[in-house]
């Protein structure tokens, strides 16, 4: 697998080696990809972790609108995205799958975390879940409704309360600040004591420590045994763009896609289209030689 250079990549990848014996491979950060030889050998069967890639040959689990109007390009016939699967589009961006993709990982493959606060305050942390939770719970409650058969009220109890937000300020930030897995901070704030959520993005070249020691906490904290993280050969550098979501309507998304050769994509908002393109079309960067 390659999985997003980020906090929310790292615990997926920790759940699937631990459940599917899957091994990480390498990473991608939405312009670059840092690759391992099994990854190149095996570039066909590699699956995209937390991502959204749009060559054929490219099978990938995430959780981004990738549809504007129904319309589902070739590549992602092999993705496993909630969106997809619920038909959502950007027309009903406020319906979209409000959690992260750790979160539809335990869903799919029943699994409960254990009964233990700071596993849970680790597990709901990735892609800001529980702020998610408090700002948008109408849409919460309907996706857990539709992804039924799993225990969300012991996972999300008391999420949008003081004492939670207390915890997740004096427990958990402090840990993740000690190992330094901030990198920034997301827009949003929690409501009662208005906590922007921390987040954490790596550059594979430099940050292996990190990297490392955050799968050593998954492991200590969640059970899950972490998977060795691979040796980088190859780095490839692409071109992320960002346009307005009204301009891919006008031009037609197939035509977009194909024009600008994108190798992924994700419509963070109502308004905007983010993009990234290695120069291929309808293949994968992991097969040309690139510096």
């Amino acid at each position: 697998m390659v999985v997003s250079a980020d906090y929310d990549g790292l615990i997926c990848a920790a759940l699937l080696h631990h459940y599917l014996s899957w091994k990480l491979e390498g990473y991608y950060d939405l312009k670059n990809i840092w690759i391992s030889n099994k990854g190149l050998a095996e570039k066909k069967n590699l699956i995209w972790v937390d991502l959204n890639i749009l060559p054929r040959q490219g099978r990938a689990i995430g959780g981004h609108i990738i549809s504007l109007s129904g319309d589902i390009p070739g590549g992602f016939q092999s993705s496993c995205n909630p969106n997809i699967l619920a038909g959502i589009t950007a027309a009903e961006f406020n319906w979209k799958f409000p959690f992260s993709t750790l979160i539809y990982l335990l869903w799919l493959h029943n699994v409960e975390i254990k009964h233990d606060l700071l596993a849970r305050l680790l597990v709901l942390h990735s892609d800001a879940t529980w702020l998610k939770y408090q700002h948008y719970h109408e849409n919460c409650s309907k996706w857990q409704k539709t992804m039924d058969g799993y225990n969300w009220k012991w996972l999300f109890q008391k999420v949008n309360t003081k004492t939670y937000e207390k915890r997740v300020d004096r427990e958990l930030y402090p840990l993740l600040q000690n190992i330094q897995a901030i990198s920034g901070k997301s827009k949003l704030k929690s409501q009662h004591l208005h906590i922007q959520s921390r987040q954490y993005q790596f550059n594979p070249d430099w940050d292996e420590d990190v990297v490392l020691k955050l799968l050593k906490l998954f492991g200590k904290t969640l059970g899950w045994t972490p998977p060795e993280i691979p040796e980088i050969v190859k780095s490839i550098e692409g071109k992320r763009q960002k346009v307005p979501l009204a301009f891919i309507k006008e031009k037609g998304l197939a035509n977009f896609i194909k024009e600008k050769r994108v190798f992924s994509y994700a419509i963070p908002s109502p308004r905007i289209f983010n993009f990234t393109s290695f120069g291929l079309v309808n293949k994968s960067p992991l097969g040309k030689n690139h510096d």
